[in-house]
């Protein structure tokens, strides 16, 4: 949402808030082997989930029913503004809308999760395999070592004065078992695998793995939710199964403010904090909390770990952000109500570069925003943010939410805020996944920012990242933003997932839109990169990530904003998607490498001939996008570059050197209830 100095009396009409062991292993296999129950152990193959969300507010939010392979599942994750002042404001919307002409998602509600047991070496499905002595004939095996091989090794070492629930599976049928003897309390019986799920003390485990027709006892474990779909829709998942998940890369959250929560925590949620600097630069406020709770959700898409949907407590889904081993450098910049002033900005951007070197810090993340008011040659902000650039640090900016403005009449075009509007920076608009997870379910929505940039013609945004209902971290339920609008929080769900809302325990997630939430995302990718290769200068990953880019982008698109009912038709050409969406996997298995200078990868301008009505892009001597073979237009931005039926190409508003929003209050009150 685009925040503002401003509060419309009707907020659902445009209103919003103030401001915008190997050996040991193999060991233990061969005995399962030996012993035959390799062919028994249950396998999960896959799940489903809601993701949970304020459903007031997300009617048509869903999430697509996934499978995980062998690799993603042993990983435990799955695939499937301003009235003419400087005041920034953070980009997020409140709001989803669902609807998208010509599209459907699956809503995967009461879905269930299923385990199948392999069936491999069984010649009686209703049978289990009589475990052998698993010794040479004349051999001799210590029934201790039997009774061992029966129980699950996450059950070693558990306290044995507690109570624990355990699955007994049985080698014929649980109903002529009786456990009682050994002070089993059956819970319910699983006759789809011959088992049972009862309740026993820990120190009488050993106990029911000797009873001959007991095969196996293992833990009545949690079983996780999906991926969150933002994560899988920039192949972040297949990113972090092949290691890349941040390690030793500081991103500077320049924001709100970052909370001390779980997910920012060490794996395990053990100390130290992940958040390893907090500082405000708010004139007069010291405090380094979030009261805003924007800062913490936006730390949360980079850098969250998934401690509290995975561990704590029951969720929809798993809610890992892009780089989950990556520190966070929280500069607060915006005060409570989410306002802050060029000279805070760019102080945290001093300080940003000046902490460079102690915590490794590669990316600056802003997602915030003010209008455009002069060439960014001459905007301080974007003098800022170029210094960051020199000094070896990728700075990633969001667009901006104005893309439903018409009020110059140019439809949403020309009206990327600062920074974003800097050429060196790399600059983001939002994508919708429709729940869905899918990367080529995306589409462009109707708030997103687009270009070219006012005064400078500059080709905006760079890339664009899944931005609409974006679940991420909770600061506190004391923060502003939930307290003003509580259906924004996602609580956890009872233990079969099925039934989720605030009497299963506290939210520790929210849910938010907008270019804001689309820009951490592409934090999180340029932090994987830089882990793989630390030598890569800001110019070479802009250049990768958007040479990288998914480009299967349609023409059209529709999108319809909640509030107001008016259904938008975008044409997503490069001033609306850049050279494409995000992708992680892509990015870091691609090898090209621009040139190491800075500036080689600058966005390039446009130039529009009202003659004859065409449009040229063109790139500054130096840049990459001037190498026809691997760097030109066709390459970086694929059709979207040649597609030119847009009210831009006609528009003298845009190609002038105007101020697009005027003086009206455009910035502030122009949030949107849509996708």
């Amino acid at each position: 949402m685009d925040l503002s100095t401003y509060k419309s009396s009707d907020k659902k009409n445009g209103g919003q808030l103030k401001t915008t062991t190997w050996g040991a292993l193999i060991a233990f296999a061969l005995l399962l082997a030996a012993l035959g129950l390799t062919g028994h152990i249950s396998h999960p193959f896959g799940n489903a989930q809601v993701i949970e969300t304020a459903a007031n507010n997300f009617p048509e939010q869903a999430t697509a029913l996934r499978s995980t392979s062998s690799v993603s599942h042993d990983a435990g994750y799955n695939r499937g503004a301003l009235s003419g002042s400087p005041t920034f404001q953070p980009l997020f919307q409140l709001h989803q809308n669902g609807g998208i002409s010509g599209k459907s998602s699956a809503l995967a509600n009461g879905s269930s999760v299923q385990q199948q047991a392999s069936s491999a070496g069984r010649k009686d499905p209703s049978a289990q395999q009589e475990p052998g002595t698993g010794m040479a004939s004349g051999g001799a095996v210590n029934p201790q070592t039997l009774i061992a091989a029966k129980i699950a090794p996450d059950l070693q070492g558990i306290d044995p004065t507690k109570p624990v629930d355990v699955i007994v599976q049985f080698k014929r049928t649980a109903a002529s078992s009786d456990l009682s003897a050994d002070g089993a309390t059956v819970k319910s019986n699983l006759n789809l695998i011959n088992a049972q799920l009862v309740t026993v003390q820990g120190s009488n485990l050993n106990s029911l793995a000797s009873h001959s027709d007991v095969a196996y006892i293992s833990p009545n474990r949690k079983v996780r939710g999906a991926m969150d779909p933002v994560v899988i829709a920039v192949n972040a998942d297949i990113a972090y199964a092949d290691g890349w998940n941040g390690t030793g890369v500081g991103v500077a959250i320049i924001d709100s403010g970052v909370g001390y929560v779980d997910d920012l925590n060490s794996d395990g949620n053990a100390s130290p904090s992940r958040v390893v600097y907090n500082q405000s630069f708010v004139p007069g406020d010291t405090s380094t909390a979030d009261a805003y709770g924007h800062g913490t959700h936006v730390a949360g898409i980079v850098a969250g770990n998934a401690y509290d949907s995975t561990s704590l407590q029951t969720y929809a889904n798993q809610y890992r952000g892009i780089a989950p081993e990556a520190n966070i450098i929280a500069l607060r910049v915006l005060d409570g109500t989410g306002a802050s002033v060029d000279s805070a900005v760019i102080a945290a951007i001093q300080q940003a570069i000046a902490l460079q070197s102690t915590y490794n810090i590669r990316v600056i993340n802003l997602s915030l925003s003010r209008g455009v008011f002069e060439s960014y040659t001459l905007d301080p902000l974007c003098q800022a943010v170029e210094s960051a650039w020199q000094a070896g640090i990728v700075v990633v900016a969001a667009a901006g939410n104005m893309g439903e403005y018409n009020g110059a009449g140019t439809q949403g075009y020309a009206t990327i805020g600062a920074p974003g509007n800097d050429p060196y920076v790399i600059t983001v608009g939002a994508t919708n996944t429709h729940g869905s997870g899918t990367q080529a379910a995306q589409t462009v929505t109707s708030y997103s920012s687009k270009g070219p940039t006012t005064f400078d013609h500059v080709v905006k945004p760079d890339l664009v990242a899944p931005g609409n209902a974006v679940v991420s971290l909770l600061a506190s339920p004391n923060t502003a933003l939930i307290t003003e609008y509580p259906s924004l929080a996602v609580f956890p769900c009872n233990s079969s997932g099925t039934n989720c809302g605030s009497q299963n325990g506290p939210a520790n997630y929210m849910t938010m839109s907008g270019t804001s939430m689309a820009t951490p995302v592409v934090s999180g990718v340029a932090a994987l990169l830089v882990q793989q290769n630390p030598s890569l200068t800001p110019d070479q990953v802009k250049a990768r990530l958007m040479k990288t880019a998914w480009k299967g982008f349609g023409q059209y698109t529709t999108a319809t904003d909640l509030g107001s009912g008016v259904t938008y038709t975008i044409e997503q050409d490069m001033f609306a998607v850049g050279a494409g969406a995000v992708d992680a996997s892509a990015a870091l298995a691609n090898t090209d490498l621009a040139p190491a200078a800075m500036g080689s990868a600058m966005s390039p301008t446009v130039v529009y001939d009202s003659a004859n009505g065409t449009v040229t892009v063109t790139g500054a001597p130096g840049t990459v996008w001037t190498n026809p073979n691997v760097w030109g237009n066709s390459v970086v931005w694929g059709n979207s570059v040649v597609w030119g039926n847009s009210v831009v190409w006609g528009n003298s508003v845009v190609w002038g050197n105007s101020v697009v929003w005027g003086n009206s209050v455009v910035w502030g009150n122009s949030v949107v209830w849509g996708n």
